[in-house]
């Protein structure tokens, strides 16, 4: 297997996570061909000095979402991709917080907190690396994105029951008060 894999054991990912995402960019990156080898379960845990179920659950995971193939006696390849933009993207966002290098890192401020535009990044750049792997092209992805954000901000109720707010909304007729914390939550002024 021509693609490096190197583990951060201090990450707050967990080790099959870090493995199986560094899989699927490796797969999205064209460093694993479709119907290359990897390594067994046994001789990948020994090369990154990690417990023998750790990699048995990234395997898993990975041949769950359609990734890799694994059969007894042969081991487990990367598996063909599907080819259809509908049939890649059915299994992303499955599994964690995504981050634009693949391997855990995400940049914070001084204090290490994540800042949500570089979360979103980063879980986007994961998503798109998913979906590529799975065989879907750009605009399968773009198609998929548009659907499902049409499908969000198009949805009527909200979880809190509000509709969510657009520009052509006009409050009702017969109360033309500005709206204050009391009178949002019901309560008396």
């Amino acid at each position: 297997m021509a693609l490096v894999i190197e583990i951060d054991q201090h990450s707050d990912v967990p080790i099959y996570e870090q493995l199986r995402r560094r899989i699927i960019a490796g797969i999205a990156h064209g460093e694993l061909a479709p119907g290359a080898r990897l390594p067994s379960v046994r001789a990948l845990a020994v090369d990154l000095g990690v417990n023998l179920h750790t990699v048995n659950r990234a395997y898993a995971l990975l041949r769950d979402d359609g990734y890799i193939t694994m059969r007894r006696g042969s081991g487990a390849s990367v598996a063909e991709p599907t080819g259809s933009g509908a049939d890649a993207g059915r299994n992303v966002a499955r599994h964690g917080q995504g981050t634009p290098n693949g391997e855990g890192e995400r940049e914070g401020d001084d204090d290490g907190r994540v800042m949500p535009s570089e979360q979103i990044v980063g879980e986007l750049h994961r998503l798109i690396l998913e979906h590529k792997a799975l065989g879907g092209d750009m605009a399968s992805f773009l198609d998929a994105f548009r659907r499902q954000c049409e499908r969000i901000y198009d949805e009527t109720p909200q979880g809190d029951g509000r509709r969510p707010a657009t520009a052509d909304r006009r409050p009702p007729t017969g109360d033309r008060r500005p709206a204050t914390a009391d009178h949002q939550s019901g309560g008396t002024r």
